[in-house]
C-alpha cells in the first residue's frame, strides 16, 4: 500500500467505507437473508477465482473478475442489495493480480465490485426482478418476457457504476484527466455486460427452479469457457504485438533518421485501405505490413544506414537488400500473412524498374502497393532534423504526379480521399528522428526565445550540399543525377521525382 499514491489510498478507503456501509444491514439480526444462498453463491465465486492463484493453472485462466460476472449479477437478482453485496468480497480478494501494489489492487477490487453488485441488486429490486424469476413447481413459472426489462437495467447499473469506479481509480492513482479516464470504458464494456446480465438471468431462474442451485452451473460452466478461450487469444493478440513492437524499436534504435516512421506508414497503410473496402480481418495484418516494411534494415551495416554523404555504388547494393532481408525476418511469423509479401515489393515500381524482382502493374501484390504509397507519403510529410517535410497538399500532388509510372493511382487516390475525409494530425506527421533542435515554424520570430535552425547535414569533405542540390531523405544530396532515398533507392534519370528523394 505504501507504493500507492496518498489520493489513491484516500479513494480506496472511502470506497470501502462505502461498501460496508452497503453490506451493513445484512448482518443486523432479523434480516431475513436466505444465508444458504449467500453462501453458496460467495463459495462459487471464490472457487472461480481461487484457480487463477494455482502455479499450474494462474497462467491459463482468465485473469479479471470478467469471467464470473454472470455469477454476480445472478447474485443481484436473487439477493436483496445488502446481502448481494457480500457475495463478491471472499473471493475478490483472494483473487490473483498480475501488477503490484497487490494488496492494494484486491482491496480496491473487493470493494469496487461490492458496490457495482449492491447498485446492480438495487434497480433490479425497484423494478420488481424478483417477482419475475419464478420459483419451484409450475405455478410458479418465471415471468418472460418482462423479466428481461428489469434484468438488463441491473445490467446496465452494473456497467455504469463498474465503470464509473474504474476511471476514479485510473484518475486519482494516474492522476489522468477524469475525461482521458473514462474515456471509452463505458462503450466498450457495456455490451458484454448485458450479455453477462442475460446469462446471470438465466442462472437466477434455474437457480430459482425445482432444479436447484446445481442446475445454475449448466449457465456457468460454457461461460467460464468462452472466458477462458477468449482469454487465450487476447493472450496470443498481445505476444503478436508484442513481436511487433520489438522488431520495431529495433529498426528504430538502428535507422534514428526514421524513428517512428514505421508506425505512421502502417497508419496510413489503413487509411488507404478502408478507402478502398478492404474487409476489416485484413486491414490489421495490413497495418503490421506497414509497420514492419522496413524491418529489413536490421541486416544492413549501420554506417550504410547512418552515411552522411551519397552512397557508393555497392552500398546502395547493399541498401536495396533491405526488403529480402525483411522477408527472411518475418518469414516464419505465421500470423503476418499477406503482410510478407508487402515487405518483399514495397519498393517494386508500376513500370518495373523497382527492385529487388522489378516486377510491374498487378504483378505486385496489392499490400505492396498500399505500403508504397504510404512510405511515400510519410517520408515527404515528415519533418527531420534536417529538412522541413512538405505539406500534405504538395505531397499528395507528388504523389499524384507519379501514379501510374511508381505508384499504382487505384492507391494513391484512396490515400487523397482519406485524407479529404480524416485529415493527417500534426501529431502523426512531425515525428522527428535523432533532432540536434525543434524545426522552426513558417513565420516564427527571431531573438530570444526563436527555435533553432535545423542543422543540415554535412558530406565527407566538411562541405554542406551545394545550393540548389536536392537532398535526400537520409541526408545525402543528388550524386550524378540520381538521388538516393533513405533506404537506398533511386532512379537512373535524372528526371527525379520528389518522392524519390524525399525517402
Amino acid at each position: 500500500m505504501r507504493a500507492t499514491p496518498l489520493a489513491a489510498r484516500a479513494h480506496i478507503l472511502a470506497a470501502v467505507v462505502c461498501a460496508t456501509l452497503c453490506a451493513l444491514p445484512a448482518l443486523r439480526p432479523g434480516a431475513g437473508i436466505a444465508w444458504t444462498t449467500v453462501g453458496l453463491l460467495t463459495a462459487l465465486y471464490l472457487a472461480c477465482e481461487l484457480p487463477g492463484r494455482c502455479r499450474l493453472l494462474g497462467s491459463s485462466v482468465p485473469i479479471s473478475a470478467g469471467s464470473f460476472f454472470p455469477l454476480l449479477l445472478a447474485a443481484a437478482f436473487l439477493l436483496p442489495p445488502a446481502a448481494a453485496a457480500l457475495v463478491a468480497i471472499p473471493g475478490s480478494l483472494v483473487g490473483r493480480v498480475e501488477h503490484a501494489p497487490a494488496t492494494a489492487r484486491r482491496i480496491w477490487r473487493a470493494a469496487q465490485l461490492s458496490l457495482t453488485v449492491w447498485a446492480a441488486s438495487c434497480v433490479h429490486g425497484l423494478l420488481g426482478g424478483g417477482a419475475t424469476l419464478g420459483g419451484p413447481g409450475p405455478e410458479r413459472l418465471p415471468d418472460f418476457p418482462y423479466a428481461l426489462l428489469p434484468a438488463c437495467a441491473a445490467a446496465l447499473a452494473f456497467s455504469l457504476v463498474l465503470t464509473a469506479l474504474d476511471g476514479s481509480i485510473l484518475a486519482t492513482a494516474e492522476r489522468l484527466p477524469l475525461r482521458r479516464a473514462w474515456s471509452g470504458l463505458l462503450p466498450s464494456s457495456l455490451g458484454p455486460h448485458l450479455v453477462h446480465g442475460l446469462a446471470g438471468l438465466m442462472m437466477a431462474v434455474l437457480w430459482r427452479s425445482s432444479y436447484g442451485p446445481v442446475s445454475a452451473l449448466f449457465v456457468l460452466l460454457p461461460m467460464y469457457i468462452s472466458c477462458w478461450i477468449f482469454s487465450q487469444y487476447h493472450r496470443e493478440h498481445a505476444a503478436h504485438h508484442a513481436t511487433i513492437r520489438a522488431l520495431v524499436q529495433a529498426v528504430d534504435i538502428k535507422d534514428t533518421y526514421t524513428r517512428g516512421h514505421s508506425e505512421r506508414v502502417g497508419r496510413a497503410s489503413v487509411l488507404i485501405a478502408r478507402e478502398l473496402g478492404m474487409a476489416e480481418d485484413r486491414l490489421e495484418v495490413l497495418r503490421f505490413a506497414g509497420i514492419l516494411h522496413d524491418v529489413g534494415k536490421l541486416c544492413v551495416p549501420t554506417r550504410v544506414l547512418r552515411k552522411d554523404g551519397p552512397l557508393t555504388p555497392e552500398e546502395r547494393r547493399v541498401i536495396e537488400l533491405h526488403p529480402e532481408y525483411g522477408h527472411e525476418i518475418v518469414r516464419g511469423i505465421g500470423f503476418l500473412g499477406e503482410a510478407r509479401a508487402a515487405i518483399l515489393h514495397h519498393h517494386e515500381r508500376l513500370d518495373g524498374s523497382g527492385y529487388p524482382y522489378g516486377l510491374s502493374g498487378r504483378e505486385i501484390p496489392e499490400f505492396a502497393r498500399v505500403v508504397a504509397v504510404a512510405d511515400a507519403f510519410d517520408a515527404m510529410t515528415s519533418t527531420r532534423s534536417y529538412r522541413r517535410g512538405r505539406p500534405v497538399p504538395a505531397a499528395v500532388e507528388e504523389l499524384k504526379r507519379c501514379a501510374g509510372t511508381q505508384f499504382d493511382p487505384q492507391m494513391v487516390r484512396a490515400l487523397a480521399r482519406g485524407l479529404d475525409r480524416h485529415g493527417w494530425s500534426t501529431a502523426s506527421t512531425v515525428v522527428t528522428a535523432d533532432e540536434t533542435g525543434p524545426v522552426p515554424r513558417a513565420g516564427g520570430a527571431a531573438g530570444a526565445g526563436a527555435v533553432r535552425r535545423p542543422v543540415r547535414p554535412r558530406s565527407p569533405d566538411g562541405r554542406e550540399p551545394a545550393a540548389g542540390r536536392a537532398v535526400s531523405g537520409d541526408g545525402r544530396d543528388v550524386a550524378g543525377g540520381r538521388a538516393v532515398a533513405t533506404d537506398g533507392s533511386g532512379l537512373a534519370s535524372g528526371a527525379q521525382s520528389a518522392v524519390d528523394r524525399a525517402r
